[in-house]
């Protein structure tokens, strides 16, 4: 396949560093993700071969059959509601993964039908600038976080177990007397000075360089025991979709079906915006493909018993190393792949060194926020809406909802109804009975 390298003024160079790049920031999903599902009784050796399996190929997948730069992996936070909610309300988690199957099936009956991109387009320009915002700063939150420059008080813990109800501070700085905020801020600083220099590649250079001091100052470890090894698949094709089938599954399915819904239009979103990959009407080529690609994803994810795979935004750490096709994905599904029998070595790249780069890659995508009309009221309130809640509720889909809704609501108390594309109305009414029931 031909990937329009030139076309799109991109090189082989910055396809690799750039898929490097999103693999260094997206790897502990080989841990993380295991990890929360063995909660659920899935076998972990088994859940880790599969989680790099799955990425591999749906990553593959969008890069050959969408030329699009955004890498797929299972989803956090939907595979802890997997984990820790459906599985519980399912009886099995067979039938949580068969539940994560249809939704891939309605999503993708959505994307046939022209629903999901027909949303994508309804969505004001301004709105769409505020998401890749919103991500932006939501991706940079969580970069502080990893690095434990942001943490949350114990007195907070203490306060809301006691009284559920008390006002207290969400979150507060973490002490630069520790060895990780130190690290994250010494690999930020030389990210930072690399890319005013132009220097290529400065995202991986900063993360190997935050690995290797982690390494000599023991934060972090090579793996003990055999670095290689054969992978175990026993969570293949488990999946009891007939057992998902129960009709008082219902409200489930469709909360995950908002929640992949929405989630994955939000990042696309950002990745156009961040590498300008969209027309002069800010469409982006191949839509249909890319959200077609995502659902068959969430199938795959649910066949190989590791949740719902999802496109990620960490992508955009990639996209700013210069990627801008899908030979970006296929260094990815490479990587992904070669850690089917080596998913050991991912543990020794430290929280601390990729954090560094996702809150660069954050101020990256906050770029976008100058391009934003603050004076016109109608699209400036719900887009601040929707950058500052996405970060804040910790989640893309609600951040997303709530800017919808104020949108819709501010166009119908102006007495300007017709200037709300249909699909806005229904996608709002959506948002608001998800948030209503729960």
């Amino acid at each position: 396949m031909s990937f329009d390298l030139q076309g799109r003024g991109t090189t082989v160079g910055r396809e690799v560093r750039g898929g490097i790049t999103t693999f260094l920031t997206m790897g502990y999903i080989l841990v993380a993700n295991p990890t929360i599902l063995s909660a659920a009784g899935v076998p972990f050796e088994a859940a880790a071969a599969a989680t790099a399996a799955a990425a591999a190929i749906c990553t593959l997948l969008m890069g050959v059959g969408a030329n699009f730069p955004v890498a797929l992996a299972p989803g956090m936070g939907l595979n802890a509601v997997v984990a820790f909610h459906v599985v519980g309300q399912t009886g099995s988690w067979q039938a949580a993964m068969g539940l994560v199957v249809l939704n891939g099936v309605v999503v993708l009956a959505l994307v046939m039908a022209g629903v999901r991109e027909a949303v994508m387009h309804a969505i004001p320009l301004d709105l769409r600038r505020a998401i890749s915002v919103g991500i932006g700063l939501f991706i940079a939150f969580i970069g502080l976080v990893n690095a434990r420059i942001v943490v949350v008080p114990t007195g907070s813990l203490a306060a809301l177990t006691a009284n559920p109800l008390a006002t207290v501070p969400p979150v507060t700085h973490g002490s630069l007397q520790a060895a990780e905020p130190l690290l994250a801020v010494a690999a930020l600083l030389i990210i930072a000075v690399l890319l005013a220099r132009r220097v290529a590649g400065a995202l991986v250079i900063g993360i190997a360089a935050a690995t290797a001091a982690s390494l000599v100052l023991g934060i972090s470890h090579w793996p003990v025991g055999d670095w290689l090894r054969l992978p175990r698949f026993e969570t293949l094709f488990q999946a009891d979709v007939r057992a998902a089938l129960d009709v008082r599954l219902l409200p489930l399915l469709l909360s995950i079906v908002m929640v992949d819904f929405f989630d994955t239009l939000g990042t696309v979103t950002a990745i156009a915006e961040t590498g300008q990959l969209h027309d002069s009407e800010g469409r982006v080529p191949r839509l249909r493909s890319v959200l077609a690609i995502d659902s068959i994803s969430a199938v795959i994810g649910g066949a190989f018993g590791v949740s719902s795979v999802t496109s990620y935004v960490e992508s955009a750490a990639g996209v700013a190393e210069g990627a801008r096709t899908g030979l970006h994905n296929v260094v990815v599904a490479a990587l992904f792949a070669a850690c089917m029998f080596a998913a050991p070595l991912v543990t020794v790249v430290p929280a601390a060194a990729s954090a560094a780069a996702l809150i660069i890659v954050g101020f990256l995508m906050c770029q976008q926020i100058v391009r934003m009309n603050f004076a016109a009221i109608d699209t400036a309130v719900p887009g601040f809406l929707i950058l500052l809640l996405t970060p804040l509720t910790f989640s893309i889909s609600h951040g997303i909802g709530y800017g919808f809704i104020a949108y819709v609501a501010i166009k119908l108390l102006r007495g300007r109804p017709r200037d709300v594309q249909p699909m806005m109305y229904g996608a709002a009414a959506l948002f608001a009975a998800y948030f209503w029931l729960g």
